[in-house]
């Protein structure tokens, strides 16, 4: 069965290596999708697959439409930015 796994990049010199690695890493019974947010696509279907899986950050890497374990929860808040004290200056 083929797995499909989706990157999620800025099309950065930080994504670059992701992409790379995952080209290097996934079988050939694997299909990877690129899906590069700063373009933003024309049928706009990568913001819309961004917010379904909750991409949060890039890179980010979805397999079989669920976003990785290493790529969720991580998310800057107000609140982090006010506890190191941002807004205060």
């Amino acid at each position: 069965m083929k797995r499909q796994i989706e990157i999620f990049t800025a099309g950065c010199p930080v994504c670059e290596p992701v992409v790379q690695l995952v080209n290097e890493t996934a079988g050939k019974d694997c299909e990877i999708i690129l899906h590069s947010l700063s373009e933003q696509c024309e049928s706009k279907i990568c913001v819309s697959k961004m917010n379904e899986y909750g991409v949060t950050r890039v890179p980010a890497i979805a397999v079989d439409g669920k976003l990785l374990n290493c790529c969720t929860n991580i998310e800057i808040t107000k609140d982090d930015l006010v506890n190191e004290g941002i807004g205060s200056c």
